[in-house]
């Protein structure tokens, strides 16, 4: 089956899925609109991109019937213009559907899980944390991925101290693997009379969320505390004792979840979000050595490396990994990051080559 045979059988069963997902008795089935909802993830961007595609083959063929027509001169060399232009993407195009259809084994889609934690700078690292998950789930809602809130914790200002989000669908391990690290931003803050330019920063850390084959947890190894959710400065959120704590005590690794009102909920999320930690605990500790052989560590996943800088009076955002700079810093914080991950693949694919 061609790859072509794969996107048509794609966008068949995207149709269907909308179908589904829209169905009352579905929605009231959880685990099955998850399941549903996340192949409806997955396939969107194959079901995109081959859209794409078949409008590109109509113009094509619009333009060829121009050409064999010959009548108008003029309307023939926009025509003969138009095709080579459509050619290239049409190639570009059919790449694009080949490796969205048919992934190496080492770019198979996992899920993720993010935490962005405010780091130096107050008030203002809280903000830029709030921020910068905004960024990401506007990217995430471009690429048609699911974005699923875990837990956060809100600060005074309207910020985050921190915030934990799941992310899945198709592409999305593959492009934001790469965002562990320090993100540092220049910019006047609101809370600033003097309008002096600070510097503060945030740090994000990418986790693969692991299937239940990655990783054996001993329940006995396990302390699990229930509390009362509180919001921020203690304003209470939930009148009942819903937040879970739990702790794992090999590693001392703790997680807390409070943002939904049903215990069983926040106990899942937060042993999801433990499995990660574990599974990335084992990952870094394989991943420290054979970062020291890799000069630009592109996807070296280290979290204490200032990775980049957005500056808002020039209204630049620079990845200090590889030197890439663009000025279109309002376009990205919106959520655009297209143009930043298709520069890190090249180097990181550059690199690979090379080691």
């Amino acid at each position: 089956m061609t790859y072509l045979d794969k996107s048509q059988q794609a966008a068949e069963r995207f149709t269907e899925l909308e179908k589904l997902l829209a169905d009352n008795e579905i929605i009231s089935d959880q685990t099955q609109y998850q399941k549903l909802a996340k192949e409806y993830a997955d396939i969107t961007p194959i079901v995109n991109a081959y859209q794409e595609y078949q409008g590109v083959v109509k113009h094509l063929d619009e333009a060829a019937k121009i050409i064999a027509d010959g009548a108008d001169e003029e309307m023939v060399e926009l025509a003969r213009h138009e095709q080579e232009e459509l050619t290239a993407k049409k190639q570009e195009l059919e790449e694009t559907l080949d490796s969205l259809v048919n992934p190496k084994e080492d770019e198979k889609d996992r899920n993720l899980i993010f935490e962005i934690r405010a780091g130096t700078g107050g008030e203002e690292a809280s903000l830029f944390a709030g921020d910068l998950f905004r960024m990401y789930n506007k990217y995430c809602d471009a690429k048609g991925w699911i974005l699923e809130t875990m837990s956060f914790n809100e600060s005074e200002t309207g910020g985050f101290k921190e915030v934990i989000f799941g992310v899945s669908g198709s592409g999305a391990s593959k492009l934001l693997k790469f965002e562990s690290g320090v993100h540092r931003v220049q910019r006047v803050p609101t809370t600033e009379a003097s309008g002096r330019i600070h510097t503060s920063a945030a740090t994000v850390a990418v986790m693969y969320e692991p299937e239940e084959v990655d990783l054996d947890i001993d329940p006995n190894d396990l302390r699990i505390d229930i509390f009362r959710s509180s919001g921020p400065g203690g304003q209470s959120v939930n009148t009942t004792d819903s937040a879970v704590r739990i702790t794992h005590e090999s590693t001392g690794i703790v997680v807390s979840c409070q943002d939904e009102r049903s215990q069983l909920k926040n106990k899942a999320k937060a042993m999801r979000v433990l499995r990660a930690r574990l599974l990335d605990k084992m990952q870094q500790e394989n991943m420290d050595a054979q970062a020291q052989d890799r000069k630009l560590k592109v996807g070296s996943g280290d979290r204490s490396e200032k990775i980049r800088t957005y500056n808002y009076p020039d209204r630049r955002v620079t990845d200090h990994r590889i030197g890439f700079t663009t000025h279109k810093l309002q376009y990205v914080m919106d959520g655009d990051l297209d143009e930043i991950m298709e520069a890190l693949q090249k180097a990181d694919a550059e690199e690979s080559i090379e080691s």
